[in-house]
């Protein structure tokens, strides 16, 4: 299999773990040393696989579709888009996100980034105050922030307990 087939397979192979909700085959995909940009996540290495496994686990309803995926030696990206509720409004959000990733040798991701319009969703998830606001830098602060705030206390519950 050549380098672009086996990279454009990797692609594949992230999308179809996260419509089975499989974090941890999602975790897999990406290179130790990682790093994951969106426009609500800034993240690397181990918190990128528990971001993925805590929107995983949280995502009840969550649906996944990928699409125009491509690859070459070094680059991929894909199309997607995410039919789900947001947990803390109880709202339906379709999410429309295109991806970017670049590859180590061995096939795994080492840069993913997510395009998306934050604004679009903000209205979708938060409704009319996401309507009003979601535009605005401190809007767009509060959710990154709440997000990360969100995800630091999931991998604190998530992670085996020191012994005394």
């Amino acid at each position: 299999m050549s380098r672009e087939a086996a990279n454009a397979q990797s692609i594949d192979r992230f999308y179809a773990a996260f419509a089975k909700r499989d974090g941890s085959a999602m975790a897999a995909c990406y290179a130790p040393d990682a790093t994951f940009v969106d426009p609500v996540f800034d993240l690397a290495g181990t918190e990128i696989g528990a971001m993925w496994t805590m929107l995983c686990e949280r995502g009840a309803d969550l649906r996944i579709e990928a699409r125009d995926i491509a690859a070459d030696r070094n680059r991929g990206r894909a199309h997607w888009e995410a039919w789900y509720t947001f947990t803390q409004t109880g709202r339906p959000v379709h999410n429309v996100i295109d991806a970017t990733f670049e590859f180590d040798d061995d096939g795994r991701f080492v840069r993913h980034q997510d395009t998306f319009d934050l604004w679009r969703w903000s209205r979708m998830a938060l409704g009319a105050k996401g309507a009003a606001l979601g535009w605005t830098r401190a809007a767009k602060k509060a959710i990154r922030s709440q997000a990360r705030k969100s995800l630091d206390a999931w991998m604190a519950r998530a992670s085996p307990a020191s012994a005394p």
